[in-house]
């Protein structure tokens, strides 16, 4: 089948219309069509209301009646006053005891014989009851043992006289070489 429009010359596009002239009417002229216009249409609704098919309006009188204002005015109660005292924890002060010891002047002979520092067999036992602090069974602490709430930043001495002192160490409070 053989298509009957190939052979024909295409159609023209459609030649657009040519623009509208402007107005030729002044502006004042257009303006008074307008107000013209709402004159006519505010006139007819007037004579239209008043034309009540013979109909007369009847107007209800009111009587006065006594107006009730009630007016309420909250006044809030004054609120219970919270007061917190806080009394401030005392830091645990160190407990300094001294203790002096007298010993007798035998002892003392014996200990300047023993052969000046060749270290007898009794250690660090020379001078007993030297420390200041003891613990609850009554001896002297020595490096490294934990120490009391009662002695944190106290200072002492061990059984030989070397100073300690109560120090937070390894998560603990310990007595350390001072």
């Amino acid at each position: 089948m053989t298509n009957p429009y190939a052979g024909a010359t295409p159609p023209t596009p459609p030649v657009p219309p040519t623009p509208r002239p402007p107005d030729t009417r002044p502006l004042r002229k257009r303006v008074l069509v307008w107000i013209g216009g709402a004159g006519l249409l505010i006139a007819g609704s007037v004579i239209g209301s008043a034309g009540n098919d013979g109909q007369e309006a009847v107007q209800a009188a009111t009587k006065p009646r006594a107006t009730v204002t009630a007016t309420v005015t909250a006044t809030p109660e004054p609120a219970p006053t919270v007061t917190e005292t806080v009394e401030a924890k005392a830091k645990p002060r160190p407990t300094v005891t001294v203790t002096k010891t007298a010993t007798a002047k035998a002892a003392e002979a014996d200990t300047s014989d023993s052969g000046g520092g060749s270290g007898s067999g009794s250690g660090g036992q020379e001078d007993p009851g030297t420390c200041s602090i003891v613990s609850n069974s009554g001896n002297c602490y020595s490096a490294g043992q934990f120490c009391r709430n009662s002695d944190h930043g106290a200072v002492t001495t061990t059984e030989d006289g070397t100073e300690i002192k109560c120090a937070y160490s390894s998560n603990a409070w310990r007595w350390t070489y001072a």
